[in-house]
């Protein structure tokens, strides 16, 4: 990671989980390092400024906080930035990508709740003028993209099974908080949060521990840009194979060495008939294909369909807006 000292790939690189729920979370860190906590928030402040980090915050499983879908247009190439653009104004889309495949732009939206997230696809396929398919999450293998920058070991996932969790409002105004913005970057930012909310310290404390634990909050840390930092060969990866056989494939898909992202999505009919997904974040192409060429490999795995939609565009990319969903 050119550019970095150890310091900045140890803040990147070992804090991406786990982030410490104490009065000074900081502090801790700064011990960990054996620097300062004021050097630790120069750190910080400095790698976000650059672009490399977005936030320390969250990942949030995703439909606990309302309900979301992965979706993809075919769009002819003389109108995908027009198409992008009526995309990324949808309210509730956080991500969109340009894939090299016939689908071709794909994007994350949330909502309320079902009813309104359909309703959402519906408005984008009229004004669009487009087929979008819709590839609901079925079930989560590995979703928190958290892995070694320095390719060091491998962190297993940490997906729990995924029943409702009851939220109030008070809960869906944390994770809105740390899915976008994150903590502050300060001595105190669980006090700094708790007093922006109207709550004590301890008792948004107390509540950060119940969504970890209920597994709503599926990671708490750094989060990281990984582009600015080499890894630029995104490739999403779909397999076709029968139901029956998802299960046993995706457990394993999801501990393999330089596979970031796994999960069950369904699949269209006639259109589509993808139904697992797994990510790879390489920094060459020739690097994330050795990787597809060894998950291909694995007994659950062999002479499977698949094919691998690496991303050549980045149209938006942000944290899931809970108010936005809404």
């Amino acid at each position: 990671m050119d550019g970095l000292d150890p310091f900045d790939t140890r803040l990147l690189d070992e804090f991406q989980r786990g982030f410490p729920l104490s009065q000074r979370p900081f502090a801790a860190l700064a011990a960990t390092l054996s620097l300062t906590e004021a050097e630790v928030l120069l750190r910080l402040e400095r790698l976000r400024a650059d672009g490399i980090i977005s936030r320390i915050g969250a990942t949030i499983r995703p439909n606990t906080a309302g309900a979301s879908t992965l979706a993809a247009m075919a769009v002819p190439g003389a109108r995908i930035d027009e198409v992008a653009a009526l995309v990324g104004a949808e309210p509730g889309v956080n991500h969109s990508y340009l894939r090299e495949d016939d689908w071709n732009l794909w994007f994350v939206l949330a909502a309320a709740d079902d009813a309104a997230l359909t309703a959402r696809l519906a408005r984008l396929e009229t004004v669009a003028r487009l087929k979008v398919l819709d590839l609901r999450l079925v079930r989560p293998f590995h979703i928190d993209l958290g892995f070694s920058l320095r390719g060091a070991g491998r962190v297993a996932p940490t997906g729990r099974p995924g029943g409702p969790v009851p939220l109030d409002d008070c809960d869906r105004a944390i994770l809105s908080q740390l899915s976008r913005e994150g903590l502050a970057l300060n001595s105190t930012p669980y006090a700094a949060l708790a007093a922006g909310l109207g709550l004590g310290e301890a008792a948004l404390v107390g509540r950060l521990h119940r969504l970890i634990a209920a597994g709503v909050i599926t990671r708490m840390g750094v989060i990281v840009r990984h582009r600015p930092l080499g890894w630029t060969a995104n490739a999403m990866v779909v397999w076709n194979l029968p139901d029956a056989r998802i299960a046993a494939a995706g457990h394993v898909l999801a501990t393999h060495p330089g596979v970031t992202l796994c999960y069950q999505r369904r699949t269209v009919p006639g259109l589509w008939p993808y139904g697992l997904y797994s990510m790879i974040h390489a920094r060459s192409r020739h690097e994330a294909l050795a990787v597809l060429d060894s998950a291909a490999a694995l007994p659950e795995l062999a002479g499977v369909e698949h094919k691998p939609l690496f991303s050549t565009r980045c149209f938006k990319q942000t944290g899931t807006s809970i108010a936005e969903a809404a």
